[in-house]
This record gives structure tokens, C-alpha cells and sequence, in this order.
């Protein structure tokens, strides 16, 4: 059985968005779609109308949202299977709950009631920091959230967290029918000479083509394009997704430690990224 893609919604214009795109991938990879929607609605009650139907007006209106998200997930693609699920329990909670057995999450840059100025809202940035299945956080410019740029971008970095990255990204090209660009940053030394500034580079390249091995074999026919560039890896990373329609990059995630575990490439692709990113964990 096929893990399903798994969307948090709530009725706002971030969440409506990721439902669209929700229902493109699910219908790329053949999945099936699963709508979330959790709300504490004991909190709201006092200030929500009543209702005659003898159930509490937070939790119709729970119900309302994830009916109009399924039917406009059903408009958009009759095809895909989709199911609906209300969870009384705070969105970070419900949603990290579902990764264990999700193929993947998806979730708006920001939600119903988060400050309109925020770059991120808080929701997004504490699934897609702590979630045990690979995040992607829909943001970004029209063309770019429409896919039709034809191009996946993937972060190499350290071997200890690109692995999964990698491999999530081959497949997701794969399955788009376009091209992947692997992208390695590396540093110059400071008061390093030209022959030293070459070998930087040229151990880069090394390390991005055994980052890619595994892939290449998996996807023997996928366009990959390789590409070392001098420069802060967040920076690096950041201007390769102006003109992508996704940029993958890992995650470490530490046993036994709690809080937010992102790179400062992956925060920073999250706050300011043109195109929806997907972070993938690394168990380390």
C-alpha cells in the first residue's frame, strides 16, 4: 500500500495553494491524498455563533474546511483518491503525528491568523524543521509553484544529510519529466592562491559526482546537471531556485534532540526562496 501525501490545510489562501499543488504531485507519483485539518475548537467556542445541529460550532466549522478543500482538490483532478481527517490537537502536533506514514508533508508558508509580514509562519517552519518525512513548504512565485519551469534544484551538502535529499529529488524529476541540477557550494580560503582555489573546486566536484552515484543508477536516464560554485551555501542555493520549479535540500535530524534542526541553507530557502522547497530528513 502507497504512503499518502499528506497536506495541512485550513482554509486559508497559503493552505488553498498547497492544496493545488498537493494534488499535482499526488497525481504524478500515482498517490493517494490525505487532508488534515486540526483545530482546538474548544478555544473558539465562546466566540463562534451556535449552531442547531447539537455540534459544537468549531468543530462544524473544522468540517467545513475539509470539505471545501476536498471538493476543490476533486475540481482539480478527479482522478486522485482523497480522504479527509479533523484532529483536535494543534496543527504542529496533528501534522508530525502523520509524518511516520506519510510519503510526504505539505503545508502553505503560513496560515489562518499568522501575521501577514511574516516570512514564514510558525507552523511551517517547526513541521518542516522537526517532521520525519520529507517537508515541502509551497511559497514562492507564480511560474515556479506551477512547475513550469521544468527544473528540480538539490542542495549537496555534507554526506551526512544529502543522501535522502538526493534521492528525493532524482525522484521527483523523474516523475516531472525534467531536467535535476545538483548544486555543491564550496569556500575559498581565505589568502589562498589559484592552485589552491582549484583544488577546493576540483574536491568539490568530486564530492558532488560520488553524491550522485546511487542516483544515476536508479534514474539512468535523467538529465543531471552538476554544478561547483564558490559561495555561502544558503546564498549559493538561493539564487539556483529563482528559476526552479522545486529546491530539495536535507536535514539532519540528531536522535534524541528536540526543537527546530535546520541548516542555515534550509532556513533560509524557507523565509526566501522563489520556488517551493522540500526538506528531506537525514537521520544522523
Amino acid at each position: 500500500m502507497e504512503l499518502p501525501l499528506v497536506v495541512g490545510v485550513d482554509g486559508s489562501d497559503s493552505s488553498l495553494l498547497a492544496v493545488d499543488w498537493a494534488v499535482d504531485e499526488a497525481a504524478r507519483h500515482g498517490l493517494p491524498l490525505r487532508l488534515v485539518h486540526a483545530f482546538r475548537w474548544e478555544r473558539y467556542e465562546r466566540t463562534l455563533p451556535s449552531f442547531t445541529t447539537g455540534r459544537r460550532s468549531g468543530e462544524v466549522m473544522a468540517q467545513n474546511i475539509v470539505a471545501s478543500c476536498a471538493q476543490r482538490a476533486g475540481l482539480r483532478d478527479p482522478e486522485v483518491k482523497v480522504s479527509e481527517e479533523v484532529l483536535p490537537d494543534d496543527a504542529v502536533s496533528a501534522l508530525l503525528r502523520t509524518a511516520p506514514d506519510a510519503f510526504a508533508l505539505v503545508v502553505g508558508e503560513r496560515g489562518r491568523g499568522e501575521v501577514p509580514g511574516l516570512l514564514l509562519g510558525s507552523v511551517s517552519l517547526a513541521v518542516a524543521a522537526r517532521a520525519a518525512c520529507p517537508v515541502v513548504v509551497v511559497r514562492g512565485a507564480k511560474p515556479n509553484v506551477q512547475g513550469s519551469l521544468g527544473r528540480i534544484v538539490v542542495g549537496v551538502g555534507d554526506e551526512a544529510e544529502h543522501t535522502g535529499a538526493v534521492r528525493f529529488a532524482a525522484h521527483e524529476a523523474q516523475a516531472r519529466g525534467c531536467a535535476l541540477t545538483a548544486v555543491r557550494a564550496w569556500r575559498r580560503p581565505a589568502h589562498a592562491g589559484d592552485d589552491a582555489t582549484q583544488a577546493h573546486d576540483e574536491r568539490a566536484s568530486t564530492e558532488l559526482e560520488d553524491a550522485l552515484r546511487e542516483a544515476a543508477r536508479e534514474h539512468p536516464d535523467l538529465s543531471v546537471h552538476r554544478h561547483t560554485v564558490e559561495g555561502p551555501a544558503h546564498r549559493v542555493l538561493l539564487d539556483a531556485a529563482a528559476d526552479a520549479d522545486l529546491v530539495v535540500v536535507g536535514a539532519r535530524r540528531r536522535h534524541g534532540h528536540f526543537g527546530l534542526q535546520l541548516g542555515r541553507a534550509a532556513h533560509t530557502l524557507l523565509h526566501h526562496s522563489a520556488c517551493p522547497v522540500a526538506v528531506v530528513p537525514q537521520r544522523v
